[in-house]
């Protein structure tokens, strides 16, 4: 009889371990999929930003620079992205999605530039892009939340630990700069 009840408390921890190690599993490949959702939207971005840019170029002799700053940092960003390093592309692209937003400033001081169908269209896809790339931020950081709590909660820190898993970092913005609303004056 006790040897049942000791082969039943064994078989009650192992069905524990693993009920544990597929939720971690579970959880970080969602993790995985919010990255994934900000790596197509920031794809998407890459791709805009130079059709912009020569839409606008011939109109804006005077955000020259802000048009060579924007495409410096759009190939920092795509090099980051490729490279995979999250806390460079998360500072890189920060700093570009502000840019983007001096941009779109600029563009409303030109009438015949934002009267330009061409350019309103890219405006829209750009700024429809920034909304999809806010969003797919915040369901990553939400997966990362609900991953490094899990594997930081008892029992479940003595399997994540045993099996190696780390915590991931959150995609924030680095420069408290960036956090600021962008000041227009006309």
């Amino acid at each position: 009889m006790t040897l049942w009840i000791i082969l039943g408390i064994a078989a009650l921890f192992v069905l524990w371990i693993i009920g544990v190690y597929n939720g971690l599993i579970r959880r970080r490949n969602q993790v995985k999929e919010g990255w994934s959702d900000i790596d197509v939207q920031l794809k998407r971005r890459h791709d805009l930003i130079p059709n912009l840019v020569e839409s606008v170029k011939g109109y804006m002799k005077h955000e020259r620079e802000l048009l060579e700053k924007i495409t410096q940092f759009r190939s920092k960003a795509v090099d980051a992205q490729k490279s995979g390093d999250t806390k460079e592309m998360g500072k890189l692209e920060g700093a570009l999605g502000g840019m983007l937003g001096q941009l779109q400033i600029a563009v409303e001081a030109y009438p015949d530039l934002k009267a330009n169908t061409n350019v309103a269209q890219l405006m829209d896809e750009l700024s429809d892009t920034e909304n999809k790339i806010q969003a797919s931020r915040r369901f990553y950081n939400g997966q990362v939340r609900d991953f490094n709590t899990k594997i930081e909660v008892f029992p479940n820190n003595l399997i994540a630990g045993s099996m190696k898993f780390t915590k991931f970092e959150f995609f924030e913005i680095e420069d408290a700069k960036e956090r600021e609303n962008v000041k227009v004056s006309l």
